[in-house]
């Protein structure tokens, strides 16, 4: 593992003003953060629980549909759904998401990371009890749409939040650990699905079954202390005292470091300051500059990270697993269910793993293996439809290559990624248009993939993700850099 020095010299060499003065710039570096495990671990487990909400509706909702739609355990009168309104429902918390995270561009610098996840619980409480109360169709859809804007405020808020809490040295691994997060959700819905489907109104059950985590990431979020570099960012724009801030955040941090040294987490604090004087963040930052500069390349690599996660094809599994599986030959809506938790395990596992190397391997190895892999089972998939449709395993392989290899990659690094490039200035505005990009190409892929089979054939369409792989490869092999072990102020003036 490199050394301080020569991991200062690596960043001075890609920073963009290599005068003499780079030389004395001051850099927070990983050697600088002493830290105790038992104190990181809440702060990355409440604002987790946003991601295990957001996985849990993906999970729920594929049963909550079958539910809903079935004369005999619908429990309404409105059972009979038009495929649009069908859409409506599944997509409805999607829809909302995007104005969550639109919504994030203008309140999250002013409402800071913390409140902003108090205000995404809330959303989230207010959407479930909707949603499971609604006596007609309307009203669940608004429920749907609630739940949503929790989504887009959450999945902004948390990755920054735990980023700028976490300890360099496992910073990785928990941001990581927050997409296990939502892979646990989906498998939870898909199990809380499962028990429900044959039961009266079981679609309402299953939309409650999340309040209690609502109510305990509200809670939590409440209890924890503010972030200390948004807390430092305030200050030194001028909004509140330098001095008092500065007393606030050695506070804030010394809850966030446990046993570390009360001198030891006053030297970080002013570290993070003089690195804030030293690269102008003490003055406000205009909509134009996030396309310049580093922050353009922050965007860049940002956005291009969330646009290829998702425009590989995989929302259309996650969005209609249940369904997809019953037009597969499970016909019961309990066996495919069922299956939806199989695959829900499948997930679960390869994450976990992703969660174990991250900080040891780095994000760069982790992406390039893992999209390889997705494009290989992309273009298998493709064969299967096109020239091997009597081979049935072809597609079986396919597809747990493809599931296993995303959430090796995409799935956890994508988040990790753009929690971490965005300097800190602009990662609230810049994290917010990243979510936004993830959640339009969610909506855009969901929406035109039926439509797509339809015209060009599934084998032709699996193909064309498997180009989008190859081209997202390069992206990657090109674009991305890597980021492990370093501090985020090393991230920024590695840019």
């Amino acid at each position: 593992m490199a050394s301080k020095d020569e991991r200062d010299a690596e960043i001075h060499v890609f920073s963009p003003t290599p005068d003499d003065c780079e030389a004395t710039r001051p850099l927070l570096t990983a050697a600088c953060e002493a830290y105790s495990v038992s104190a990181a671990i809440l702060p990355f487990f409440f604002p987790a629980l946003g991601g295990l909400l957001y996985g849990y509706d993906i999970g729920a909702t594929s049963g909550a549909t079958i539910s809903l739609k079935s004369s005999a355990f619908s429990g309404t009168s409105w059972y009979n759904l038009s495929s649009v309104q069908t859409g409506l429902v599944v997509s409805g918390s999607l829809y909302g998401a995007l104005i969550g995270s639109a919504t994030a561009f203008t309140i999250a610098d002013f409402l800071g990371r913390r409140r902003e996840l108090v205000v995404a619980s809330a959303s989230y409480l207010i959407g479930a009890l909707l949603t499971a109360a609604a006596p007609n169709f309307l009203i669940m859809v608004v429920g749907r749409f609630l739940y949503g804007i929790g989504i887009g405020l959450a999945m902004h808020a948390a990755p920054m939040y735990i980023a700028e809490t976490a300890p360099s040295q496992i910073r990785g691994m928990l941001i990581s650990l927050k997409e296990f997060f939502i892979v646990l959700g989906m498998l939870l819905g898909y199990i809380v699905g499962n028990l429900y489907v044959e039961v009266l109104s079981g679609w309402r059950y299953m939309y409650a079954a999340s309040t209690p985590i609502c109510v305990i990431m509200g809670i939590g979020m409440c209890w924890l202390p503010a972030s200390p570099r948004w807390l430092l960012l305030c200050a030194t724009q001028g909004k509140g005292n330098l001095r008092e801030t500065k007393e606030n955040a050695t506070r804030c941090l010394c809850r966030l470091r446990g046993q570390a040294s009360p001198d030891l987490v006053s030297e970080q604090v002013n570290l993070i300051l003089d690195e804030l004087s030293y690269v102008g963040e003490d003055k406000k930052v205009g909509f134009s500059e996030i396309f310049q500069g580093k922050c353009l390349k922050a965007m860049i690599i940002g956005c291009g990270l969330v646009f290829f996660q998702q425009v590989t094809g995989q929302p259309s599994v996650l969005y209609y697993a249940a369904t997809i599986f019953q037009s597969a030959g499970f016909s019961g809506a309990s066996d495919a269910t069922r299956v939806s938790i199989l695959l829900g395990l499948l997930k679960l596992i390869m994450t976990g793993v992703a969660v174990l190397v991250v900080d040891k391997l780095g994000r760069r190895p982790l992406l390039i293996g893992g999209v390889s892999g997705i494009a290989v089972a992309l273009f298998l998939l493709s064969s299967y439809y096109t020239l091997f449709s009597g081979a049935s395993y072809v597609a079986v392989i396919a597809l747990l290559l493809y599931v296993g290899c995303y959430q090796l990659s995409f799935g956890p690094i994508g988040w990790l990624m753009i929690s971490e490039v965005f300097p800190l200035k602009l990662r609230g505005r810049g994290l917010s248009v990243a979510v936004l990009v993830n959640f339009a190409s969610n909506a855009l892929v969901t929406f035109v993939f039926s439509p797509l089979e339809d015209l060009i054939g599934t084998g032709v369409l699996f193909a064309s993700f498997g180009v989008i792989a190859v081209a997202s490869l390069t992206f990657i092999f090109f674009i991305v850099p890597e980021t492990k072990g370093l501090t985020l102020e090393e991230i920024e003036a590695k840019l």
